[in-house]
């Protein structure tokens, strides 16, 4: 899919709570999935888009796929940043890139994603997903739009 994605992608701090730690000590691995989804509403939230305004609109975000490479763990405690890039390309569909890292720049994990936006009535992906973001955000620049 080619597509645009922000060259300083959108970011939140996230600190390793201790009960997101699994039993060999780091953290457990769908909490990865908890963060990146963190991070896109509040990207939702910082472009003017709430959830609310998605269903007056009758629409809602759903992820397709989910892809998780998993490069360095991470301990109760440790501060990371989780970032949240939109890539637009054509039709029903856009990507999502992510990455989790510490303060200290290690990578922990990348996370791409495959998403749509939903008609909630018809229960089908809208055609054009770009432009609806593109008139529900008050900051659209934050997609990339």
């Amino acid at each position: 899919m080619k597509g645009k994605v922000v060259a300083e992608p959108f970011s939140v701090p996230v600190t390793v709570r201790g009960y997101e730690i699994d039993g060999q000590g780091h953290l457990n691995q769908s909490v990865y999935v908890n963060y990146a989804e963190h991070a896109r509403w509040a990207l939702l939230k910082e472009a003017g888009i709430s959830q609310s305004g998605l269903i007056s609109k009758g629409v809602g975000p759903v992820a397709l796929e989910t892809t998780i490479r998993y490069q360095r763990e991470l301990l109760a405690g440790d501060e990371v940043e989780v970032t949240c890039g939109f890539v637009w390309g054509e039709g029903k569909t856009f990507r999502i890139r992510q990455t989790i890292r510490k303060t200290d720049g290690t990578v922990a994990a990348e996370i791409t994603a495959v998403g749509g936006l939903m008609d909630l009535k018809a229960r089908k992906l809208v055609a054009d997903p770009k432009e609806y973001f593109r008139a529900l955000a008050s900051e659209p620049q934050l997609f990339g739009l």
